[in-house]
């Protein structure tokens, strides 16, 4: 199969609806899969030049809320409080699911191990565990909204 035939077959893929295709022949194997943009992912091995076409990763709601999370991270917090900062990217929220009670709020009392929120990251939920003891003074993220490496969740007053 040579390279004006995979174009030809990517076109043709694009235009329909079929989600992925594999074809194999004499020790070369392709694999063309559809993502929901027009966009064409390629896999050849074996081959000499295999074709790759995907978009630039863009994350426009991490964007869009950066400069909101910048003036809160600019308010100084108290000399006296602890940070607890997000160990991964993802989408934070502060209750288990929808209609649930929180974990925390501001005023209350947490040690080593509660669960303080979950994280939302590529469709696993992580329990998010406060390492200290001590009360939340502040939630510094909206429930539901993306958060990023090491950025400040809670505000927490050591006992």
């Amino acid at each position: 199969m040579d390279f004006k035939q995979i174009q030809e077959l990517i076109k043709m893929i694009n235009k329909s609806n079929i989600g992925e295709v594999t074809i194999e022949e004499k020790g070369f194997k392709l694999t063309i899969k559809q993502k929901e943009e027009p966009a064409q992912n390629v896999i050849a091995s074996g081959f000499a030049a295999p074709a790759t076409m995907q978009p630039a990763y863009q994350q426009p709601q991490l964007q869009a809320s950066a400069p909101a999370e910048k003036s809160k991270a600019n308010d100084a917090p108290p000399s006296n409080t602890i940070t607890i900062k997000s160990p991964m990217i993802g989408t934070f929220y502060r209750s288990p699911s929808p209609g649930k009670p929180v974990f925390i709020e501001p005023g209350d009392d947490i040690t080593p191990g509660k669960v303080v929120c979950i994280i939302e990251a590529m469709k696993l939920f992580n329990e998010i565990e406060s390492e200290v003891k001590g009360k939340i003074v502040k939630i510094l993220v909206e429930d539901a909204s993306p958060v990023e490496y090491d950025q400040p969740l809670f505000l927490v007053e050591p006992n």
